[in-house]
């Protein structure tokens, strides 16, 4: 059996240094400061000062950027433990994208207001600054520059929220999603981009669906190019791009992505990526099933599967054109 050797918490210097001099009432208990040497610290004219509820700055004249961060986010995560701590609290909104960098929203000084993420049964309040809002999903936070933010697709839909509320017909928001999807350093995929903006209802703002639309498109388009670049790799027929089938009778029946007639073979890419609703979704799969039912054989290609193994997507490919369809009603191609 092994047993973990507790580890001290910090001292309080190894604290202010690491929480840039903000430090919590509870945080300062816990290190031995009386409640009286905090009150006479922070009186006019002291060396300390009282930047929101229950949260300290260790030092005379205006706080820094992050030394406001720093205030927000504690201020968001006291918990009534006697040792304060960051759990349960995630800076995101226009802050979290100014702290990862985002050359399309305000830098870090011209941040006015810090709007923190919290559980939905919290009891707080806004403070000065600091706007709280709630979730009842579990809380997800990446360490930037030491503060706790939300990852980007969620730290952008909280600040686009914000935006559309204002009615602000400045901001950049087809800007800000391209950003947050080609920058690789933050690791934000267009499909989470996507889920989040429809998590928080936001695909019904125009500009908002017409941006999200542009980046699903050019994602799709990607991996179709992928694709043609295997059909030509494997020797296959240059297949149709985006045909309209439909019965004799002039019935619609699907637009698959890739088609070749004379096997009655269809390729569908990323087909998950033309829908935002389920409404759409439901459309998109109709079009497929109809094409199954009417004997047409239809690959499904992941962008994430190409990129894993392609040999293996060109071979599927091979022996679906090998193979065709069984019994393919005749259609018209449109």
């Amino acid at each position: 059996m092994s047993y973990r050797i507790p580890t001290p918490p910090p001292s309080l210097e190894e604290l202010v240094k690491r929480q840039q001099n903000v430090v919590t009432a509870s945080q300062l208990r816990a290190r031995g400061v009386p409640a009286r040497v905090i009150t006479e610290h922070c009186r006019r004219g002291g060396p300390w000062q009282r930047l929101l509820p229950r949260v300290y700055l260790l030092q005379s004249g205006e706080p820094t950027p992050e030394q406001r961060m720093w205030a927000a986010l504690l201020y968001a995560a006291q918990n009534g433990r006697e040792e304060g701590r960051r759990e349960g609290a995630v800076i995101t909104g226009a802050a979290a994208l100014a702290l990862y960098g985002f050359a399309t929203v305000p830098r870090l000084p011209a941040v006015t207001g810090v709007d923190v993420l919290v559980p939905r049964q919290r009891r707080l309040k806004d403070a000065g600054d600091v706007r709280i809002l709630r979730t009842e999903r579990e809380l997800v936070a990446r360490s930037v520059h030491g503060l706790a933010c939300a990852p980007v697709a969620r730290a952008v839909a909280d600040a686009l929220c914000e935006w559309t509320a204002d009615g602000d017909a400045a901001t950049p928001v087809r800007e800000v999603l391209r950003e947050a999807v080609t920058r690789p350093e933050i690791h934000c995929t267009v499909r989470e981009l996507a889920a989040e903006l429809v998590e928080s209802s936001l695909t019904g703002e125009p500009r908002v669906r017409a941006a999200l639309d542009e980046l699903l498109a050019a994602e799709r388009d990607f991996v179709l190019e992928q694709v043609d670049r295997l059909v030509d790799e494997w020797l296959l027929p240059a297949p149709l791009a985006g045909p309209e089938l439909r019965m004799r009778g002039g019935t619609y029946i699907g637009i698959p992505d890739l088609y070749w007639p004379e096997r009655g073979v269809a390729v569908e890419v990323d087909s998950d990526l033309r829908c935002v609703s389920e409404g759409e979704a439901a459309w998109v799969r109709g079009g497929q099933h109809r094409m199954e039912y009417l004997g047409i054989r239809v690959v499904y290609v992941s962008g994430a599967r190409l990129a894993a193994d392609p040999e293996a997507v060109g071979g599927e490919l091979c022996e679906a054109y090998r193979a065709g369809g069984t019994d393919v009603v005749e259609l018209l191609v449109v």
